[in-house]
This record gives C-alpha cells, structure tokens and sequence, in this order.
C-alpha cells in the first residue's frame, strides 16, 4: 500500500490471459511471465446448441456418462481377432446378387468421385458382370449394378475400394461381444482399383485377389488360428507406426507370425503371393480398420451416448454416427488440408477425403497416435512437436485414454480413446484424420498423403439429435 492508501502496483506483472492469444503475446513480447487459457466461446455461440450441450452435461449427464462409460469399457477390452481369409460372398451379410461395397454414406454412381466411380467400374469388369471398363460405365450409370455403404454390412474399405462379392476379406472376431466385421485384402501398391486406377492391370490384380492371394491367405490363417490383431497394432505403435498412413512395422510383425504357415504352402503359386505381400507395406491396413470396426460394431448396442462410433466418407459426404443409433449426419467431405504431394502434384490435384478408415481414429490409432510417429510428423508440421500437438488435440475430445495403445515418447502414456460428441461441439475442435490422397480426376492414382480435418456441422447434428432422443 503506498502512505495515502492507495494499492501500488507490483514490481513485477504475472498475467494469466483468458481467450485471445495475441494479448498474451504482447505481454510476453514485454517480458512479462503470462499463462494463456485457451478458451473459446461454446458451440461457438449458437444459443440452440448451447442449450442443447447444457442439458447434455447437466442434467442429462449421468444417462450419457453411464452409456459412455459402457462404450469405452467395450472399445478398450475387446480382443478383435483375425481367424479367416473368405470370398465375400459367403461371410459378410446381406450381400446379394450384383452389389458392390463402397466407403462412406450411401451414395450413387452418378455422384460418386472419379476416382471412387473407375473402382467400381474395375471391379465390375474383375466380377465379370462387363467385358472391359465402358460396358462396366454403362451398367453401373444404368443402376444395374447395386451399391451400398460398407459400414452397413460390418465391412469397412480403405480409400476407394469396391469389393464385390468374390473378392477375399478377412474375417474379424470380437469374442466379448459375439460379433464380426470384415475388410477386403489389401491390393497392395501401384496400379490398382483402390487407389482409383480402372486399368487392365488393377482389374487383374483384383482377379489375383479372388483366385490366388485370398485362398492362399485363408490357408495360412487357418493353420495359424486366431491373430491378435490389437496386441499386433500396440507392438508397432512402439516401433513408430500409427496405424494409418504408417503400418510398416505392424505388417512386418503380422508377416512374421504368418511366415511358417506361408512357406508350408504347397501351391506354387505362393511365390506370386510372396512377390505381393513383400512389396505391400499397407497390407495390415484393412485388418486393422476391421478390427475397430468390430470393437465400434459391439460399442454401437449401448444406448444414450456420445460417444463416435461411425465416421467415414466417400469422398463427397463426411458422415458420424454415435453409439446406440443407426442415424448417421453428414457433411460435404473435406479436403486433405495438410499434405505432401509426389512431384508434379498439388493440393488442385488431390480428391477429398475419401474412405472408411477414420475409425481407426475412434479406437486410439490413427491421428490419435501421431505423437510416436515420425512418419506423421512429416504431415502436420514437421516435428515431433507438432505430431504430439496432433495427438494432444483429439485428448481434448476424448472421454478416456486406452490401457493398450501407448506412445512411448509420452511415458507409456495410452492414446485418445472415444471421441465424444459434446466435447467436439463444445470445443469447436474436431478429429483430424491421417489419410493418403488420391487424385481428382485423372485416374492415375495415389498422388500424396496427408491430414484431414472432420467437419463440425456432422458433429452439432449428432449432438442435437441425442439431445431430442434424451427428452422423449
């Protein structure tokens, strides 16, 4: 106090700063110790949905913490396991006559993405629904083909993938929950239908698929029996995948469980198989998708959650569904914002983001692992500091962290586990998605990789929905 009772000022000024970072950082620029919050005004302002979010968190909240609770417990204990290799057609249900599977929302092949509609076309022609790639135009334009959204039928495909019904898919396990989920082989690099190549060499390697790599691998699984696909995903995480854009090491692990069984193949045509399986670095891709597919598939039965079990998109529509619902809200898919593009190539040549394999985000891979990934700090910044910033962004939405999917730059400590719908809206920040980039229209394939970010609105619908559902 000064001798007239007036407080004085500090000698020296510690600020903490609420909101704005520039004035922080004037205060900083000055010398002076500050702490910024980072706050922001919730769901941006929209009284609705503010709301909305406060009968979600208040007097709502012991409904949906107890289903949440449920839905973690279920993504964080299943043990999904692979136990077979079969032709579509008799495993994954529902599908009948001539149908292909695709990624994403529903959708038409008229408003399919060039690079979604030459898969579909590749596989037509590989079923031998169509003699070469302008009759499979024709009858997949005339809607004699039938189209469906993978997810719908417990399957999910990565980037463009159209399965068919003789094409090879693993089969996926959940003992705890009693239910499967399926995803096709992985074609493997190059020239092929899933990268958005409709040319005469991904049609063959989709028949290679069918005819030789599918048995084969069926036969090296059955003598194997059950793997453990998860334990296989938490090994690699410590040897720097995340999961998404990098699986080296996990399907190096997986390839060495296989080995035995492989070699004891008696078909000569296992030395093709070999060719395929050494320079295909993405195979433990699909069966990882599968596998949180199978944990958000039993996840999906609790009700009155928050909790993000669906996301996916085909490239025009960005769609997330929460547990207990089969409604889905969708988004115009967006662009893959941070990318590196092969030489030649730039953000006007790269699609949106297309593909089932966000829920790897949903079960603690993906972007939720970048913090131990190398390769993704290529991605979104540059360092191992803006990967870990990556990660620690989707922990602000989660509802948990897995006890089995750990980073070990970070103590051990376990990845985002559950993206919860509230805190998404609440928050203003949403999933971001590593994912490659295919290009928009001249067929010719993977042209990068990259980040997507998931739009908000999909998010604020889903919230607003549960909000509905909650008060009847």
């Amino acid at each position: 106090m000064s001798e007239r009772g007036i407080p004085s000022l500090p000698a020296r000024a510690r600020v903490v700063n609420i909101g704005l970072p520039l004035f922080a950082d004037a205060v900083a620029d000055q010398g002076f110790d500050v702490v910024n919050v980072d706050w922001r005004i919730p769901a941006g302002g929209d009284l609705d949905v503010v709301a909305a979010l406060s009968r979600l968190c208040g007097p709502r909240a012991s409904v949906v913490d107890a289903a949440n609770a449920e839905v973690i417990r279920r993504l964080d204990t299943g043990v999904p396991t692979a136990v077979a290799v079969r032709p579509a057609r008799e495993v994954v249900p529902g599908i009948e006559g001539r149908t292909l599977l695709h990624c994403g929302p529903p959708i038409d092949y008229a408003g399919a993405i060039d690079p979604l509609r030459r898969s579909m076309r590749a596989a037509v022609v590989a079923e031998g629904w169509a003699d070469n790639v302008g009759d499979a135009n024709r009858v997949l334009a005339g809607g004699e083909i039938g189209l469906a959204p993978a997810n719908r039928h417990d399957t999910v495909v990565p980037m463009v993938t159209a399965v068919g019904p003789s094409q090879p898919v693993w089969v996926i396990e959940n003992g705890a929950g009693g239910n499967r989920a399926f995803a096709p082989v992985n074609q493997g690099p190059g020239e092929t239908a899933w990268f958005g190549r409709d040319t005469p060499a991904s049609v063959e390697r989709l028949r290679f698929l069918a005819s030789v790599a599918g048995p084969l691998l069926g036969e090296a699984v059955r003598a194997h029996g059950p793997l453990d696909v998860l334990g296989i995903a938490a090994q690699g995480l410590q040897m720097g995948d995340d999961v998404h854009i990098r699986v080296q090491a996990s399907t190096n692990l997986l390839l060495r469980d296989l080995l035995p069984h492989l070699a004891a193949l008696e078909d000569a045509r296992r030395v093709a198989l070999a060719e395929l399986l050494a320079g295909n670095h993405l195979f433990f891709l699909p069966i990882a998708m599968a596998a949180a597919r199978a944990l958000t598939g039993w996840a999906m039965e609790v009700r009155d959650s928050s909790i993000v079990t669906t996301m996916t998109r085909n490239g025009t529509e960005f769609a997330v569904g929460l547990a207990g619902t089969p409604q889905w809200h969708v988004a115009p898919a967006p662009p893959v914002g941070q990318a590196l593009y092969y030489p030649g190539f730039g953000p006007e040549s790269g699609a949106p983001d297309v593909g089932d394999s966000a829920v790897l985000e949903l079960v603690g891979l993906g972007a939720a692992a970048a913090a131990g990934s190398p390769s993704v700090a290529a991605f979104v910044g540059g360092t191992m500091q803006d990967a870990r910033a990556t990660t620690e962004e989707l922990d602000l939405v989660c509802a948990a962290r897995s006890t089995r999917l750990r980073i070990p730059v970070l103590d051990g400590r376990g990845t985002p586990l559950g993206v919860d719908a509230r805190r998404v809206v609440q928050l203003g920040v949403t999933p971001r998605i590593t994912t490659g980039v295919l290009h928009a229209s001249a067929g010719t394939g993977q042209v990068g990789a990259g980040v997507a970010t998931a739009p908000l609105s999909c998010f604020v619908d889903a919230v607003m929905a549960l909000d509905r559902r909650l008060a009847t």
